[in-house]
C-alpha cells in the first residue's frame, strides 16, 4: 500500500520528468541560432529538401572543385559532403580570374534524382548535372543550347514537366526535356521585377493556386534586395507583393547593422510545414567594406494559406536569431588542422582552376603534401600550385609548417592571404642565389612591396598569418613557438569594395618558380583557427 507521502514523492517525481522532457523538446525547438550558417566565401545560395534531409550548393567562380555540396538536417548546422563539378569531362575552369567562372547554381530535388544547373562565363553558357546521390559523382553535363543567356539559371518541375528559367535582359521562360535539354515549348517573357538594377536569382515556387516568381534586385552590393511576385498562371501576367521588398537592409533602419547585401535567395518548406529562407549577405569590416565574400544566411519564413510571405517578422536579419527553429541535429566539426595525412584532400580545400595534378602529393612523403613549383605564380591568372581554405571569419590565425630544403633557384613557396592575383599578401620563403630568404610580400594593384626580408638558414620553417578586424599580420618562427611579425596591412586592400570581383579571402599554401627551374616544398600541416 502506497502512503499519502509515498504517492505524493511519486507524482512529484513524475511531473518533474514530464515537465524536463518538456523543456528539453521546447528547447530544441526553440532556441534559435547564429547568422550567417555557412561563413565565409559561399554566395548565391541554392536549397532543396529530399525527406527530412537538405542540400545546399553556391558559386564557386574561379574555383575548383565547382559548386560544393553541403547537407543538413535542421538547416542551421551543415557539412560539406562532396561538389558537383569535379571532372574536367564537366567542365574546364581555365583562365578565370574573380569576376569569372561558375555562376550563380540552383539545386532542385524531383522524382529522386538531384539537379544542378548553373551558367559559366565567360562564355555564358547554361548547362546541368544530376546524380540520385548527391554526397557521390554528377552526371556530365546537359547543355541548354537554344539559348545563351546571362546568368541565375533555375529548374521548375510540375505535373511531370520540367521548365527552364533564366535571366537574359529580362526573365524567361520556357519547358525543356530534362532528358537532353532541348526546348519544348515557346519562350515567354515574365518582366523584369520591379525596375531594379540586375534583376538575378529567379525562383518560382506554387502555393495556394498562385505561382510566386522571387527574384533579387540591386546587385550583389549594398542595395541588393529581394522582390516577390505573383500570378494564377506560370507565364504570368506577376502582380507585385504591395509590401516589397520582402528582405532587405538598404534602408534607415539596417544602415548601422553588420549585415549588409542581403539578396539572391531561395525558399525551401520543411517537414514541419515552416519555410524558411536562404540567402547571401555579407559581414562588414570597418565602414561597409568586406574581405570574406558573401556568405549564406537563414531566416523564418511566415506563409499563411493565399498570402504573401513574410521574412523574419519584418524583412531583416540578426547575427544572434531568437526564432523557433526545427530541431537542431549538429553536424560533424570540420577538423582545424590538417596533417595531411589521408590520400586525397579535405572538401574544404579549393584549386585556382583546374589544378595541374602532377603538382600535388600526398603520398610521395607520406604525412607531408609535396607541392611542386608552377611557373604561373599568384600575381598571374591561371592555376598555381596552390590550395585555399576560406577566410570565414575576421579574427583568425593560420599556420603552416614547411620543409623548403629541395627549392631551387627562383622558387618560392609559402602562406597566403589570397583575394586576387593583383591583391594578396604573402609570408614566403625565397631562394636566390643559393641562399633562402624569408620575406612578407605585399600585392596590391599593380604595386609589389617586400617589407621584410631576412636570410634563413634553417630548412624547415613556420610560416603565420593572423588577422583581426584592421589589420593582417605575417609572421615566422624557426621553432613553431616563438614568432617574429615581419609586416602588416590594412584589411581594405582586400576588400571586394577596393579590388571588385565576386570571391572572399581564402587563405592558402603556394609554391612557385620564376626561374625554368623545377623543385618543391614540402607541408608538413596547416591550423586554422577561426573566430577566436
Amino acid at each position: 500500500m502506497i502512503t499519502e507521502g509515498k504517492y505524493r514523492h511519486t507524482y512529484t517525481s513524475k511531473l518533474f520528468i514530464i515537465l524536463s522532457i518538456m523543456m528539453l523538446s521546447l528547447k530544441s525547438w526553440s532556441q534559435g541560432f547564429r547568422n550567417p550558417v555557412l561563413p565565409g566565401f559561399h554566395a548565391d545560395p541554392s536549397v532543396c529538401r529530399a525527406g527530412d534531409d537538405f542540400y545546399l550548393v553556391n558559386s564557386t567562380f574561379q574555383y575548383y572543385p565547382g559548386v560544393p555540396v553541403y547537407h543538413s538536417k535542421d538547416l542551421i548546422h551543415w557539412e560539406q559532403v562532396g561538389a558537383c563539378l569535379t571532372r574536367e569531362s564537366q567542365v574546364r575552369i581555365e583562365g578565370m580570374d574573380e569576376q569569372t567562372g561558375i555562376y550563380a547554381p540552383t539545386i532542385r530535388y524531383h522524382e529522386g534524382r538531384f539537379y544542378m544547373v548553373t551558367t559559366v562565363f565567360p562564355s555564358r553558357k547554361h548547362f546541368y548535372v544530376y546524380t540520385d546521390n548527391p554526397k557521390g559523382e554528377w552526371s556530365d553535363p546537359i547543355y541548354i543550347d537554344f539559348c545563351v543567356g546571362s546568368c541565375d539559371p533555375t529548374l521548375y518541375f510540375e505535373d511531370g514537366r520540367c521548365y527552364f528559367l533564366w535571366k537574359e535582359g529580362d526573365i524567361k521562360i520556357c519547358e525543356i526535356d530534362v532528358k537532353t535539354g532541348k526546348q519544348l515549348s515557346e519562350i515567354h517573357h515574365l518582366g523584369t521585377g520591379l525596375g531594379g538594377r540586375y534583376p538575378e536569382g529567379p525562383h518560382i515556387y506554387k502555393k495556394d493556386g498562385y505561382y510566386y516568381l522571387m527574384l533579387a534586385e540591386g546587385g550583389t552590393e549594398h542595395g541588393h534586395h529581394v522582390n516577390i511576385l505573383r500570378s494564377k498562371s506560370l507565364y504570368g501576367p506577376y502582380e507585385p507583393n504591395p509590401a516589397n521588398p520582402i528582405l532587405s537592409h538598404f534602408n534607415m533602419k539596417m544602415q548601422n547593422s553588420n549585415i549588409q547585401g542581403l539578396g539572391h535567395a531561395d525558399l525551401v518548406q520543411a517537414p514541419d510545414g515552416s519555410w524558411w529562407m536562404i540567402c547571401l549577405g555579407y559581414r562588414t569590416h570597418g565602414y561597409l567594406q568586406h574581405v570574406m565574400g558573401r556568405e549564406t544566411f537563414l531566416a523564418p519564413v511566415k506563409w499563411e494559406d493565399g498570402e504573401w510571405p513574410v521574412v523574419n517578422n519584418d524583412g531583416t536579419l540578426q547575427l544572434d536569431m531568437q526564432c523557433q527553429t526545427l530541431p537542431q541535429v549538429p553536424m560533424p566539426l570540420e577538423p582545424s588542422k590538417d596533417e595531411f595525412d589521408a590520400d586525397k584532400f579535405s572538401l574544404y580545400w579549393n584549386h585556382l582552376n583546374m589544378p595541374q595534378k602532377e603538382n600535388y602529393s600526398l603520398t610521395t612523403r607520406k604525412g607531408w603534401l609535396r607541392m611542386t613549383t608552377s611557373t604561373i605564380t599568384l600575381d598571374e591568372i591561371g592555376n598555381p600550385t596552390f590550395i585555399g581554405h576560406r577566410q570565414s571569419e575576421k579574427n583568425f590565425s593560420a599556420t603552416t609548417k614547411v620543409d623548403v630544403s629541395e627549392l631551387k633557384d627562383g622558387g618560392a613557396a609559402g602562406i597566403t592571404a589570397y583575394a586576387a592575383h593583383h591583391n594578396h599578401y604573402d609570408v614566403q620563403v625565397v631562394m636566390r642565389d643559393g641562399q633562402r630568404y624569408v620575406q612578407a610580400k605585399i600585392r596590391i594593384g599593380e604595386m609589389e612591396h617586400i617589407e621584410k626580408e631576412i636570410p634563413l638558414n634553417n630548412t624547415v620553417i613556420y610560416l603565420r598569418i593572423t588577422a583581426d578586424p584592421q589589420f593582417y599580420h605575417l609572421h615566422y618562427s624557426i621553432d613553431g613557438e616563438h614568432f617574429t611579425q615581419l609586416a602588416r596591412m590594412d584589411y581594405r586592400y582586400l576588400s571586394t569594395e577596393t579590388i571588385g570581383g565576386f570571391c572572399g579571402v581564402h587563405i592558402g599554401i603556394f609554391a612557385h618558380t620564376l626561374s625554368k627551374t623545377i623543385s618543391h616544398a614540402d607541408f608538413d600541416w596547416t591550423d586554422f583557427k577561426f573566430g577566436f
